[in-house]
């Protein structure tokens, strides 16, 4: 089914002002989507800003009044925003239930039900998710394909991955239960689950510091683990860089209609395998 033509039929039987509404808010190749979508932008980034700045102890205690009226003037916005865009979209009940319109629903719904359940305003935060549409507007689609490659190789890879951290899970268990008999429960080791912990942050080279070997051996161990951490903090790098590589070359390949050979050489004109001249 071609929704776009379908979608085209429907706008065809619109009247002018939902026709205008709908170039404004979903269009992005005129001058006033293009507005449009930059004000929202900037309308999401100040909201978000505001609702974070209400968290804050001592703003709050001095402007939360202001800030929930800039709230509450941003989800009256946001409000009439979602409705000019149900209005306008010529599947209202697909647009409704999509990802983004679930997006923009959630956006404005906090505020409402802050007036009965406090703290229900910090929600809000969910906004960011409607900065996606800065994609849209910059025309980055190179870098949402890009994103696709990225995506399927770490599809592919998952397996490899799943290996991987499971290794890293045993090798945590194995030598946090070691520390804590090395260190007989001291020097912060009072636990095994608390020694996997300590483990965990070594091998990936965070380093709190908050626990730390105080015998010759412990210390010996956690030079070993800090040494492994270095040597396999770049192996889920190489796996997801390998897959991308495929990813990438399998994309880049021709096959032959005829006999479906992969051809060798994208730019050949007649297949190596059969002989089929190649459009």
């Amino acid at each position: 089914m071609d929704y776009k033509a379908i979608n085209k039929e429907r706008l065809n039987h619109f009247r002018p002002w939902r026709k205008k509404l709908h170039e404004i808010i979903f269009g992005y190749d005129s001058f006033g989507g293009k507005l449009f979508d930059i004000i929202l932008l900037v309308a999401i980034i100040l909201s978000v800003l505001a609702v974070m700045l209400e968290s804050v102890a001592h703003i709050n205690q001095q402007y939360g009044f202001q800030l929930r009226t800039i709230e509450w003037v941003f989800t009256v916005l946001f409000t009439i925003e979602y409705i000019g865009r149900i209005l306008s979209s010529p599947s209202p009940i697909k647009y409704i239930f999509s990802f983004m319109g679930m997006v923009d629903l959630l956006s404005i719904i906090p505020t409402y039900f802050s007036l009965f359940i406090e703290g229900a305003q910090l929600l809000l935060i969910i906004r960011f998710i409607r900065l996606v549409r800065v994609f849209r507007i910059l025309k980055l689609s190179r870098y949402i394909r890009g994103a696709r490659v990225l995506r399927q190789a770490l599809i592919d890879s998952r397996h490899k991955i799943i290996v991987f951290f499971g290794s890293i899970l045993i090798i945590v268990v194995i030598v946090g239960t070691l520390m804590y008999i090395i260190e007989h429960g001291q020097s912060g080791f009072d636990s095994i689950p608390r020694s996997i912990y300590w483990a965990i942050v070594t091998i990936t080279t965070v380093g709190y510091g908050d626990i730390a070997p105080a015998t010759v051996l412990g210390q010996s161990l956690a030079s070993l683990l800090m040494i492994i951490g270095y040597a396999i903090i770049a192996v889920p790098t190489g796996i997801v860089t390998s897959e991308m590589i495929k990813f990438s070359d399998k994309k880049d390949q021709k096959q032959c209609p005829e006999c479906k050979t992969i051809l060798s050489f994208d730019q050949a004109n007649f297949c190596h395998h059969c002989g089929k001249k190649l459009k």
